[in-house]
Parts: C-alpha cells; structure tokens; sequence
C-alpha cells in the first residue's frame, strides 16, 4: 500500500501501484536464470554490433573530437577477441575481486560469532520506528568506502531486519537504496567526489582556463540529500514495501533477540580493542607528515595508501576483530576454525560467481562494441537540440532525467560524466551556471536509476543476498521490490534539485549557483 489514505480514491491507487508492481515481478520473473541471462545478452550484443556496424551508425566523441563507430564483434576477428578475453574479463570483473577479498575477512567475523553478537546490540539499542532510518543511513555513509557498502553493508541490513522479526527482504532494500539509490548523498566526502571534481574541472577549463573544482563542490547539497534520501526511503519501506512483501514466513529463522551473556560481552570488549589499536596504527599511518600509508607524490588522505587500498583493510579489519571476538568469546579455538569459515562464506558465492563468469562477458563485450558509449553523445545531442537555453530548471531537469536514462546501460558514475561533462559544463557555462551545479544535477540522475538496472555489477550480488532468504527471488522480484524507491527518490531529489536553483542556495563551499556569484 502506498500509505494510510482513506478515500477509496486513494485505496484505488494503492491496489492500482501494487497490482503495478505485481505486473513487474512476474514478467521479470518470466526471464531466464540470470546467468542465462546475461549469456543471452552477450550474444544479442555481438548481433546487434554487426547489425549497427552494417547501418554506419557513429558518433564524435565529445573529448577527443574523433568519430567513434560500432565495432563489429560478429566476424573472425571479434571471434578471436572473445576467445581469448574469456579468462581476463572473468577475472577482471570489477566486483568480483572485491566480494571474495573483503568476504575472507569479514567471514571470520562471522564464522566468530562477532556479527551475530553485535547486530543483536544494535537491534535491542535502536527502537523499532528508527530501524529502518538507521539501516538507510547507514548505506548512505558506507558508500565513503567505495564499494564495500554493497559487500558488507547490504546483508547486514537484511539481518539486522530479520533480526528484529521484520522481513528481511525489506532490510535489504532499505540498505540497497542507501548504498545504491542514494550513491550522490552524504555527509562525508569520498573518493568518487575527488574523481568527479577531476572531470568537471577539465570540462570547465574549456571555457574558463584555470578554473578550479574541488571536491567540496556539492558537499551543502550532498549533506541535505542525505536527509533527504532517509526520509523518503524510510516512508517507501514502511509505507510500501514492508506491507507488500507481508510477514516473513521462510526457512531461514532469525537468532533469538536476547541480552549478550558474559562471554559475548568479553568477545565484543576484545574485538572493540583490537578494532581500535588497527584504527590507530591507521591514523598513525596517515595523519602525521610522511606516515607510513601517504602517497610521497600526493601526502593526503584522499589519496593515501588506506583510502586506495581500503579493501585490503575491510579484510583486516574482519579478520584481526573476529579473531579477537573468537579469542575473548571462546569461539574460535584453533586456526581449523578460522579456515573453516572462510570456506563456508566463499561456499555460499557460488551461484553469485558463476553469474560474475556470463555478466563480465557481456559487459566486456557492450564496451567494445562502444554501442554504450554512442547511445550516451547521441543522447546528449538530443536534449542540445530541445532549445532550452532559456530555461535553465527545465534543462536542469533533463539532464536528471537523461543521465537515469544513461545509467540503465553505463554502471559507472565516472565513466558516464567522462563523457557528458564535455557536453553539459560548457553548455551551461556559457549560460551562466556554475559547474558545481551542473554535476549536482548530474549526480541526482546517476544515482535515482542504479538499483533498478541488472547491468549495474552489483545487482548479481545483491540477487545473491536475496536468494538467501527468499529462494525464489527472480531479477523481477528485485526490480519490482526496488523500483518504489527509484520513482520516490526521482521525484523528491528533482524537486529538492529545483528549489535548491530557485531560492538560489550555494551547492558548496564558495560553490554557487552562476558564475556571477
């Protein structure tokens, strides 16, 4: 149900939404296992490379002015390509080494009991009403870490929820659409802030050599979308999603929801020990001049060894606290132990692997096509053409929209505004708006749309996740379950974005909103 409306109007709408989203799961349901899937598109990609490589189809990328064409994948030389790409593109897919390295770690974690234990604190100190608003925020912080938040996060959020007696389905879509569906909303900056500052300062530099983008440039309006993000994805969940999927009545059973004994309590003081005397040795590492862990050709903590390693740390820092929660809990009693729960957790990934084998392919293969690529300058040349210079929300507004519709093919936030900035910033410059505000604009879009597309890497691991709980679980079931979220932050994050350009509110620091400024 939508929400607690009265009029038959409104239930009228509730059932019509519902029946919607009933209509999306089953034809999404209809689809084959996803690893069949994705092999299918491999093999439709490589047709329709030849199809449009036939038709001419090209475009002039916006950077380099060069043409870019399709390239054929439906001959001997795309055949060879594909046969020898087989392993390097498994093995290069970018989630798949990060799911199993930072699993290893935070599976001794588990495996110690330390998960568990703390989860179980976490539920009895949060009362029920701020569950949800906790697990939401919690994904919005976690994507600081990159993309550990999918990882470690995500399930969590389905436990702490099926801890509590709630579903925990719905947990795990509260955690996707913090870590996902709010990608562009936080209160503490990241590396993606640095990297997309990068882009949108050279894009400027075309109009106004030397200007200079930090990565401060949308932190105000970062901040108040995390607020944002919480509330409306906390009404979704409580208000649609949780009376959708109904009570949980599956398999899985949740751990009894009981104070922590003694020897938990000893195993949590030891992991909290040892978790702060590894948070220390980091600081040490990077906060003095010349520590340990900062780049000599970049000394800042952005750029530090901690930051850009952060998965080798997510497994230590799975690792050294489960051992202690092991040691001071007598959990763990030999290095048996320890190994036999990294292979129980590795275990549980199999099907999420085999999926990671027939989606690097397929995504291997969209890239050298460059079929995603011409799409997004074809696009953008579209919305140039709607004559909008002089209403700067509208195309505000379709920028948002477009760059959603972007993100359904091209996962990534980077390589996306690589290829728009070029457009866009230069194009609004000289309309009078800052850069800052355009890639605000742009990050609304990239994040509304990541948790509805199953071509984001993510979405097989987080099918994963779901399966757990709920066998059954189909790409549909996931897309239907998300889609309330991507329509409710579409439309709030679009309003809040125009109201922020109507009452004329700094972006940043120092960042408004036109140039005079």
């Amino acid at each position: 149900m939508l929400g607690r409306m009265s009029s038959p109007t409104a239930a009228a709408g509730r059932s019509l939404f519902q029946r919607f989203l009933s209509i999306i799961e089953r034809v999404g349901n209809t689809l084959p296992n996803p690893s069949t899937l994705f092999a299918l598109l491999a093999g439709l990609i490589v047709l329709l490379s030849w199809v449009f490589s036939k038709m001419g189809v090209t475009a002039i990328h916006p950077v380099t002015q060069q043409e870019i064409a399709v390239v054929n994948l439906l001959n001997l030389e795309g055949l060879h390509r594909m046969i020898i790409s087989v392993v390097p593109n498994f093995v290069g897919f970018p989630p798949l080494g990060t799911v199993l390295a930072c699993l290893v770690g935070i599976a001794v974690a588990e495996r110690s009991g330390l998960i568990t234990a703390a989860l179980r604190l976490i539920v009895l100190a949060t009362p029920r009403r701020w569950l949800c608003a906790v697990v939401i925020f919690g994904g919005i912080l976690s994507h600081s870490g990159a993309d550990v938040g999918y990882v470690l996060f995500i399930p969590l959020g389905a436990a702490m929820f099926h801890a509590a007696g709630r579903h925990p389905l719905a947990g795990l879509a509260a955690a996707f659409a913090g870590v996902s569906g709010g990608f562009s909303a936080n209160i503490v900056l990241g590396t993606i802030d640095v990297l997309l500052a990068g882009i949108t300062q050279a894009a400027a530099a075309v109009v106004q050599p030397g200007v200079e983008v930090h990565a401060t440039a949308n932190w105000y309006f970062l901040i108040a979308a995390s607020v944002l993000i919480t509330v409306v994805g906390t009404w979704v969940t409580e208000r649609i999603i949780e009376p959708r999927l109904g009570p949980y009545d599956g398999e899985a059973k949740p751990e009894e929801i009981k104070p922590l004994d003694a020897a938990e309590k000893r195993g949590l003081w030891s992991s909290v020990i040892a978790t702060l005397a590894l948070t220390g040795v980091i600081l040490w590492g990077t906060l003095p001049a010349g520590g340990f862990l900062l780049d000599p050709k970049n000394p800042t903590f952005l750029a530090s060894y901690f930051i850009r390693g952060l998965i080798f740390f997510i497994f230590l820092y799975g690792l050294v606290a489960g051992l202690a929660y092991g040691i001071g809990a007598r959990t763990l009693r030999n290095d048996n132990d320890v190994v036999r729960g990294m292979d129980s957790s590795i275990a549980t990934m199999a099907s999420y692997i085999v999926m990671a084998f027939f989606a690097a392919q397929f995504l291997a293969y969209f890239n050298w096509t460059n079929l995603g690529t011409i799409m997004a300058v074809k696009g953008a040349g579209l919305i140039q053409s709607l004559n909008l210079q002089n209403q700067p929300v509208l195309l505000m507004v379709a920028l948002v929209f477009f760059t959603a519709v972007v993100n359904l093919v091209i996962g990534s936030a980077s390589a996306k505004w690589t290829l728009l900035a070029p457009i866009f910033v230069p194009m609004f410059m000289l309309l009078g708006y800052t850069p800052e505000l355009v890639q605000a604009s742009y990050r609304v879009g990239d994040s509304c749309t990541n948790i509805i597309t199953p071509l984001m890497p993510y979405f097989p691991l987080i099918l994963t996740y779901a399966v757990r709980y709920a066998p059954k679980t189909g790409i549909g079931t996931l897309v239907a379950l998300m889609l309330p979220y991507s329509i409710a932050f579409m439309i709030a994050w679009t309003l809040m974005l125009i109201g922020w350009i109507l009452l004329g509110l700094p972006v940043g620091p120092g960042a408004g909103l036109t140039l005079a400024t």
